[in-house]
């Protein structure tokens, strides 16, 4: 039992709390509209087929950027873009 929860821990990866602020995509209907994922930084301007549950672009590359490395440093780098706004 313990072997394979250490296994389902491994394959989960790490988990963060769910707090405000710690959203995966944002989701705008007006005044225009878009789908960004905060991970990949992919956006979406065909928001009702993303609600319809077409999400096969964003899980195509997030998985593409953590198998390159790269997931991750898009977030980063908004982040230190937006402490140097403020």
């Amino acid at each position: 039992m313990k072997e394979q929860q250490a296994k389902l821990d491994q394959i989960g990866g790490e988990k963060r709390d769910i707090a405000f602020g710690s959203q995966i995509r944002s989701y705008v209907l007006q005044p225009y509209q878009m789908v960004k994922d905060h991970r990949t930084r992919m956006q979406v301007g065909d928001v009702n087929r993303v609600l319809d549950g077409d999400l096969d672009g964003f899980i195509k590359t997030y998985l593409m950027k953590k198998a390159a490395g790269t997931l991750g440093t898009a977030a980063a780098a908004d982040e230190i873009e937006q402490g140097r706004r403020s």
